[in-house]
């Protein structure tokens, strides 16, 4: 039975949004538009039948409104990461004492370890761990041993020569029923384990990254071809315009933290 989802933690993009990391190459973003964007976000959560917590801007932190890389939450605690970047690793100071307010049990990436939360899929009880440029082996590790401790399973898949792939969910999203959205992307012959992959077209790669909650599946706005694929297979897509956070190399997924 696919999680069922009440609470999620986003944060508003602030002024200094478009000196955040980016490799897209699409110009940059415009604050007042990703501004409405993000608030559509929020609205659609809501519909949903989620609570949420809307952090104000961090203006030291550019990348800050991309919560999913600071914490990997599940149902019996959460974990608080070390991203792989740098100028981002002091949003998690940040961060901490909100998940404080929802969690008893607060768990920690401690150095050398790096992992974002990009790269990690909760597919029920079993977490796939993506190897990137920002979660190193030995972070992998250690967010391994910690699921062992919570009762769960989890398995790495390396996708560091995947020059496409910022993190492991630019490139996959489970969606609940044991189904998998599966990009091109990842690493041919990627183990899956009893997952079922649906596939991506290539020039859809972008929609990979979308968020199932609930009844619904939020997807990026503009991929009519994988929301009618969406909707072939029994989910209800929500699409949500995207553009002002694809040019910061952010995706649905990495504006919330839901649980």
């Amino acid at each position: 039975m696919s999680t069922r989802f009440t609470r999620a933690i986003l944060r508003t993009p602030g002024e200094s949004y478009a000196m955040g990391i980016t490799s897209a190459g699409l110009g940059a973003p415009n604050l007042a538009l990703a501004r409405l964007q993000h608030a559509a976000y929020a609205e659609a959560l809501i519909g949903c039948g989620l609570h949420i917590t809307v952090l104000p801007p961090d203006e030291a932190h550019p990348d800050g409104c991309f919560v999913e890389d600071t914490a990997i939450l599940n149902a019996k605690a959460a974990i608080v990461t070390r991203p792989g970047a740098v100028s981002r690793r002091d949003e998690t100071h940040v961060l901490a004492p909100v998940l404080k307010g929802f969690f008893d049990e607060l768990r920690t990436i401690a150095a050398p370890g790096t992992v974002d939360g990009g790269d990690i899929c909760q597919c029920e009880e079993h977490f796939l761990i993506g190897i990137s440029a920002r979660t190193n082996p030995e972070g992998a590790e250690q967010l391994s041993q910690f699921l062992q401790d919570l009762g769960y399973t989890s398995s790495f898949i390396d996708i560091r020569a995947c020059k496409t792939l910022l993190h492991l969910k630019t490139g996959i999203s489970y969606l609940g029923k044991g189904r998998l959205v599966v990009s091109g992307d990842l690493p041919k012959g990627t183990d899956l384990g009893a997952l079922i992959p649906v596939h991506v077209a290539p020039n859809d790669a972008y929609a990979a990254n979308c968020v199932a909650i609930n009844d619904r599946v939020l997807v990026a706005a503009g991929y009519p071809r994988f929301t009618a694929q969406l909707t072939s297979l029994g989910y209800d897509p929500l699409p949500l315009a995207m553009t002002e956070f694809q040019k910061m190399d952010g995706g649905l997924s990495c504006l919330s933290l839901r649980f």
